[in-house]
């Protein structure tokens, strides 16, 4: 599982969208748009924060912008409410400091926030962007009173590499290593390797054989003249016998009998300037605060 950034688009001033999801279950991606997560009923794995929390009816949580996240519910009738805001709307009162804990152990009023905010948006009213922020100024204010709070500042700076990093290897991939990664982020290579694996679930060996099978996948497609070796060698698996090993594992094919009709695109790492959806197909949006 590669991460992706969602890019969030949303409409004109307004700075805030709700939905609720069923069945939810996604990709492992980041966005720098803050988010909530609620659990109306049944039960759903999030990794975030290097760490995978279960949340079950009643049960919330925090994703700050930037941190890697994905999700997958236990049960086919898990439904979620969903909060994506700009962060912006809190730089001016939380800029210096985030939750220590992404699940809260608070009580606090999503649900009513989340009703409130979507006839909002529904009503398409002038200042409506202004309204929908302020009721989510109100709810983050309760938020950061309540819960455990530390410093920002060191955090974001290694996250910020670790995003610049993502896209170097997603540009360099055939010939970038565990010791460039390393160096990039400034780390000793077995604190990066901790480092790297704690924050996206994977190694970092893991994360680079599917970039180069990713970009393996789409020279074949692309291409009727390059033969096995060159596209081994193009993306950096060394030899063919590697290249063959490492595809199998990943695709469950052999190069030579891939299908024709074979995708791996919801699995790869894009450039963070692209957008792209996270959510699986087997995850069904509800309703959300657009018509």
């Amino acid at each position: 599982m590669i991460a992706k950034r969602e890019v969030w688009k949303y409409p004109g001033s307004v700075k805030v969208w709700v939905g609720k999801y069923k069945h939810s279950h996604n990709l492992l991606h980041w966005h720098y748009d803050c988010e909530f997560l609620y659990v109306e009923e049944g039960s759903v794995d999030v990794f975030c924060e290097r760490q995978t929390h279960t949340l079950s009816g009643g049960d919330a949580l925090y994703i700050d912008r930037g941190q890697m996240h994905y999700m997958a519910a236990r049960e086919e009738n898990t439904t979620i409410i969903v909060i994506v805001f700009d962060y912006e709307i809190l730089r001016p009162f939380v800029g210096d400091i985030r939750l220590s804990c992404p699940r809260l152990k608070g009580s606090y009023p999503i649900p009513e926030v989340y009703r409130k905010v979507r006839d909002i948006l529904l009503g398409k009213q002038p200042f409506c962007g202004a309204e929908a922020a302020a009721h989510i100024i109100l709810l983050m204010s309760s938020v950061f009173r309540n819960e455990e709070v530390v410093p920002r500042k060191s955090e974001d700076e290694t996250t910020r590499r670790l995003m610049q990093l993502l896209e170097q290897i997603s540009e360099k991939f055939a010939f970038f290593t565990f010791s460039d990664a390393a160096s990039f982020m400034g780390m000793s290579e077995s604190y990066f390797s901790r480092y790297f694996h704690g924050t996206t679930g994977i190694t970092f060996s893991q994360y680079l054989n599917y970039v180069r099978t990713e970009r393996a996948v789409a020279l074949m497609k692309g291409s009727k003249t390059l033969s096995m070796t060159d596209i081994a060698d193009r993306c950096g698996f060394g030899t063919i016998r590697n290249f063959n090993r490492v595809f199998r594992a990943i695709t469950g094919h052999s190069p030579r009998a891939l299908p024709e009709n074979f995708c791996l695109d919801d699995d790869f790492v894009y450039p963070s300037a692209a957008s792209f959806d996270p959510t699986l197909h087997d995850c069904e949006l509800l309703e959300s605060g657009e018509l």
